[in-house]
């Protein structure tokens, strides 16, 4: 089997790839944009990079052509202004995607999406795969746009919503500690459900969607645990062993994500915070794993934040 990564060079792409690469028998195609991939996925007879502009529709048939399964993390996130660019990126492009893969007649296109797309939900009322949420964030109003058209359109539809993924490496939590090893990392102080999934149980998940010819739909990927955003950057910060988040006034997050923007915008460069950012943030999530466990991965190996944290 091949398996075509787009945004392979990304956090998540790069993390599945190695993943991949070590634990299956499947070949892999690389898809990159702007940059490489780490040398260490450079594996002769087993991957291929290639380059590849989602923006440009003739490019892409050399990217899908003679593969079996695509798996979609591509996309834009650090960037002043989502609501005038996500449209485009998330929803056309992956349009685009889906096209060029019916044109070569891929079997099977998987769609990393989140619950947020859903809107508000908790342990209580989770998430049980709808398409008719009203999300508040442009990042899950787009991602609910895909999904839509992958379930119109595609011939082999999987859409696996994924909670926050954690571990060493990963490029929000890694950033989360940085923060707070300086001091500077703040959260609101509502609690917000949210909805974790080591990046050891992602990987694994990931592969079996890609690999089992039975699945098929919209599965939630998350642990066992019960989790509120507070809760586990105060857990994270002591296994860190640095000061614990400042609790902060939403109105001054505000502020921080307006300046980040008004740099990005200014500069052309990336804005570590947005309005979007907190917006999505703040939404309770949570979402039903049973499909996940039946079809994916029956036993996690680390059931809760508190067990995967020992290991960051």
């Amino acid at each position: 089997m091949t398996i075509l990564i787009t945004g392979a060079a990304g956090n998540l792409g790069s993390l599945l790839a190695a993943h991949l690469l070590q634990h299956s028998a499947a070949d892999l195609r690389l898809m990159v944009h702007r940059h490489d991939v780490p040398e260490q996925l450079k594996v002769s007879g087993r991957s291929e990079v290639i380059r590849a502009d989602l923006a440009r529709p003739e490019t892409l048939t050399p990217a899908v052509k003679g593969v079996e399964v695509i798996i979609h993390f591509a996309g834009i996130l650090f960037k002043a202004g989502p609501e005038k660019f996500l449209p485009v990126t998330n929803t056309q492009y992956f349009q685009n995607l889906v096209d060029a893969a019916n044109r070569e007649q891929v079997r099977r296109v998987i769609l990393i999406s989140f619950p947020h797309v859903e809107g508000p939900t908790t342990p209580q009322h989770p998430a049980t795969g709808w398409l008719d949420g009203n999300p508040v964030s442009w990042h899950a109003r787009t991602r609910l746009e895909e999904e839509k058209y992958l379930f119109a359109n595609a011939r082999e539809p999987i859409s696996l919503r994924v909670g926050m993924v954690y571990g060493r490496g990963m490029l929000m939590p890694d950033m989360a500690r940085r923060l707070a090893s300086l001091r500077l990392l703040g959260v609101w102080r509502q609690r917000t459900q949210i909805h974790l999934l080591s990046k050891e149980d992602f990987c694994v998940a990931v592969s079996a969607a890609a690999a089992n010819r039975d699945a098929a739909g919209i599965y939630h990927l998350g642990d066992d645990g019960n989790d509120s955003l507070q809760e586990y950057l105060a857990l994270a910060c002591r296994q860190w062993r640095v000061a614990p988040p400042w609790k902060m006034p939403l109105w001054m997050l505000y502020s921080a994500a307006w300046c980040c923007e008004l740099y990005s915008s200014l500069t052309g460069g990336g804005a570590l915070l947005t309005k979007d950012f907190i917006d999505i943030g703040r939404v309770n999530y949570y979402g039903d794993t049973a499909r996940m466990k039946q079809d994916l991965w029956p036993k996690l190996k680390y059931p809760t934040a508190r067990d995967g944290l020992k290991t960051f």
